[in-house]
């Protein structure tokens, strides 16, 4: 060998050694592409997830939303049948006049009435020839009575019922008049 050509020598280690760097730093490029190739595929993936998740809550809050509404559809309709189930409470319970007609003696009989309200401005209609002494208008508190007559005949030809009205009930109520004893 000859040392001239130990440049040369110098030169072709100094090649090897640039080729090995080369390699090397190729390798970690490499590596560092796939390495931002990996992470450019997982950060798209999250962000589609994340588009997803968005997607996703939307519904969800859509879907709250209408059942909030719902509820409060629900809600509404429990106290308005609520207020309706009182209100036809306080109707049943409130205080009502109810008319009978009483037997008493021969000819004689009683409008009584048995309910637990006044029957104020109580008036017969179609007043039977028959019935005597009924004023045409009268109140009556609950127990109390107005007394009136029927005359005529007996049996079949007898009074069976009158139509009363007063102040609250307007509908004509039919009141049985009972057969004489």
């Amino acid at each position: 060998m000859d040392w001239g050509d130990a440049p040369a020598w110098a030169a072709i280690v100094v090649s090897l050694v640039a080729i090995w760097v080369s390699y090397l730093a190729r390798r970690d490029g490499k590596r560092s592409a796939n390495a931002a190739e990996a992470s450019v595929t997982e950060a798209k993936r999250s962000a589609d997830a994340a588009e997803t998740s968005v997607g996703e809550a939307r519904r969800s809050g859509d879907a709250a939303e209408r059942s909030a509404v719902a509820a409060e559809e629900t809600l509404a309709d429990q106290r308005r049948e609520a207020d309706e189930r009182r209100a036809a409470e306080e109707e049943a319970n409130r205080p009502r006049a109810q008319l009978r007609i009483e037997h008493r003696d021969e000819a004689l009989f009683e409008i009584v009435n048995v309910g637990t309200g006044p029957a104020a401005n109580v008036r017969c209609q179609d007043v039977p020839e028959d019935v005597n002494n009924l004023p045409e208008v009268f109140s009556l508190e609950p127990g109390e009575s107005q007394k009136f007559w029927v005359f005529g005949g007996w049996a079949d030809e007898h009074v069976s019922l009158l139509k009363m009205v007063w102040d609250g009930q307007e509908d004509v109520v039919r009141v049985r008049v009972p057969p004489r004893n």
